[in-house]
């Protein structure tokens, strides 16, 4: 696979790196160095966002019939790059990478008119109901209960680990509308308002002591049938079309970014032994490990995107990307505070803050690199854990 640059990918560099340097204001670039998920403050991600939609530059992937720029493979790999390198805030994936292509492979005419330009635009902002309590990884286990009432579905059950809920207008949601027969056969997938009367959100605080997961509640909650994409008790084919876009794509530039941080990181700071960590030799095998796995998954993620290129869904090289991506984020995770040593802090809370002028003493990494090692270890679960992935590897891919 041939990863030089072409004049013509030099020139949209340069030009990418043009617009970034003079649109990215100070605020933006500091919420985005000091983010500790892949889900962004919405106050900052929406300002980015609606900078980005009036370039015509907010939705990479999506063709231009939607609205997308037209971009090839390699145009968008460098515009995740130069993203990463310059701190970009991430733009919320609920919408523009996961249901987004949904409601274009399964929507209505209707639907693909009112939702992709709200989309597009920001003015809608989702959340994604699919885990419950007794159903995660054994997602088809899902019993939040939907019975048709009239031109309506009502609603009764609970999701969990519900990304953004408190600060989302809608949802799509998998509910189950067959108890009969197998599992996967009874669900269905619905696109709901979150102020639909009803509908109640309880945060859950993690340990690195942020609000960005919750629990939802139903209780007599009723849909409108037009709000179902696909047919009823086929969400579970749409589900699994969402998924592998929610673990495809647009992993190694932030990666990279990050690792080229803790090189920094080895050459700067000072070791048990008062020397630079880069002289410890188990500490730079360590690193040099870490950037063979980031070769490799970059080699994965053009192989995804070029399937999304040519208007094909990733298949099965999404799990591996996902599996190779949420894992060595968890390696670099490890070294950072391995590397940091005691100022790898968890109770930054308000210092990490975008704007905040709370001291701290130590390198400005040292604010996030807790929160991140904390937050990234469900990066493994979510999206489809990563040993269901081996096995969709070994099933798909090898044949067992």
């Amino acid at each position: 696979m041939n990863l030089d640059l072409s004049p013509q990918d030099l020139a949209f560099r340069d030009e990418v790196r043009a617009f970034l340097d003079g649109a990215l204001t100070p605020e933006l670039r500091q919420a985005g160095r000091r983010a500790t998920s892949v889900f962004m403050d919405k106050t900052y991600s929406l300002a980015w966002q609606k900078i980005l939609h009036q370039r015509g530059w907010v939705a990479p992937a999506w063709p231009v019939q939607y609205g997308g720029p037209g971009w090839n493979e390699m145009q968008r790999h460098i515009f995740a790059a130069e993203c990463a390198r310059a701190g970009a805030p991430s733009l919320s994936p609920m919408g523009l990478k996961m249901v987004g292509p949904v409601i274009m492979g399964y929507g209505t005419d209707e639907q693909k008119a009112y939702y992709l330009p709200r989309m597009l635009a920001g003015e809608d902002y989702w959340c994604q109901g699919y885990s419950e309590p007794g159903a995660g990884s054994d997602l088809a286990a899902l019993q939040l209960r939907a019975r048709l009432d009239g031109d309506c579905y009502v609603l009764d059950g609970s999701k969990i680990w519900t990304t953004h809920a408190h600060w989302a207008n809608r949802m799509f949601c998998l509910v189950r509308t067959l108890t009969e027969g197998k599992p996967q056969a009874g669900i269905t997938f619905l696109l709901l308002e979150m102020d639909t009367p009803g509908i109640s959100v309880k945060p859950i605080v993690t340990l690195a002591g942020e609000h960005e997961v919750n629990q939802v509640f139903f209780d007599n909650v009723r849909v409108p049938v037009s709000g179902r994409i696909g047919a009823e008790n086929a969400g579970w084919t749409v589900a699994k079309y969402l998924l592998e876009f929610e673990r495809g794509g647009g992993s190694s530039a932030g990666l990279k970014v990050s690792y080229e941080r803790l090189k920094t990181l080895a050459r700067e700071e000072a070791g048990d032994g008062g020397g630079a960590l880069i002289q410890d030799a188990a500490f730079r095998a360590k690193l040099a490990a870490a950037g063979v796995a980031l070769d490799a998954i970059e080699m994965t993620e053009h192989r995804v995107l070029a399937a999304l290129a040519s208007g094909n869904n990733p298949g099965p090289a999404s799990s591996m990307l996902k599996t190779q991506g949420t894992e060595a984020m968890q390696r670099l995770d490890e070294i950072a505070i391995e590397g940091l040593a005691h100022y790898a802090a968890v109770e930054q809370l308000e210092a990490r803050a975008p704007g905040a002028n709370t001291s701290f003493i130590g390198p400005e990494h040292g604010l996030t690199s807790m929160a991140r090692y904390m937050n990234n270890r469900a990066a493994s679960i979510y999206g489809g854990s990563n040993e269901i992935q081996r096995d969709i590897m070994a099933r798909l891919v090898l044949g067992l």
